[in-house]
């Protein structure tokens, strides 16, 4: 049972990397033949991935059809920074109340820390990491382990299209190299945490986000030029 279980994860992990890179093209049916001998595996774990991917909303299951890529959609990619929204706001309204001084503290020093990364860093990927950080930390002040359970799989889902915002705003500010508005936002959203200012720290936070969120259709544009000739 063990090794079955383990067979499973094996393949899951790998798959969802995959997905979420969308080594599969948007829409595009899996071959499940040629995965079971591209990834060294039987078909009954690979199926076990391939569902639970479904379940989680990167993949989907046409009945009689078999398994493909999720799209890559204007819209869909609104209804997840949406939801993102939804579930970031009601984490820091929940960690205003019930986090402590030390673990705000905690999350401002988080925040110090990457900010000494994040100004010479040239690692799009890492970067997007260390926003996805700052943001789970943000979320786990509320104490709900689904709540950053479910911001986690957002995370995943719209990483892609954030790999292609970051290099967009690099690009923009290729003068100056860096762009710090995403840790101007943050230090604004700790402070108001800090002051237990729940209507100013909700009002950053969406600020932050729906900023991102309203450059969807372009971003999805330069994201299927960028998984037809990719750069990064």
């Amino acid at each position: 049972m063990t090794k079955r279980v383990s067979s499973v994860d094996r393949v899951y992990e790998t798959l969802r990397d995959m997905a979420i890179n969308f080594d599969f093209k948007p829409g595009e049916r899996i071959n499940e033949s040629a995965l079971t001998s591209e990834l060294g595996a039987s078909r009954t774990p690979l199926r076990e991935a391939l569902n639970r991917l479904v379940a989680e909303g990167f993949l989907t299951l046409a009945k009689g059809q078999g398994f493909f890529c999720r799209s890559l959609e204007p819209d869909q990619i609104l209804e997840l920074y949406q939801a993102r929204c939804a579930i970031e706001t009601e984490a820091i309204i929940r960690g205003i109340v019930s986090a402590s001084d030390d673990a705000i503290a905690d999350l401002y020093a988080y925040l110090e820390e990457s900010e000494k990364v994040y100004f010479t860093c040239t690692d799009l990927p890492e970067l997007v990491q260390m926003d996805e950080e700052f943001h789970l930390r943000l979320a786990a002040l509320s104490g709900n382990g689904e709540l950053v359970r479910l911001l986690g799989n957002l995370n995943d889902r719209i990483r892609y299209v954030r790999l292609i915002n970051l290099r967009q705003i690099r690009e923009r500010h290729h003068d100056n190299h860096t762009d710090n508005s995403s840790l101007s936002a943050h230090r604004t959203i700790v402070d108001a945490v800090k002051n237990r200012d729940t209507a100013a720290a909700v009002k950053a936070l969406r600020s932050h986000i729906e900023r991102r969120s309203e450059e969807t259709v372009e971003l999805v544009r330069l994201a299927y030029s960028q998984l037809y000739v990719p750069s990064f």
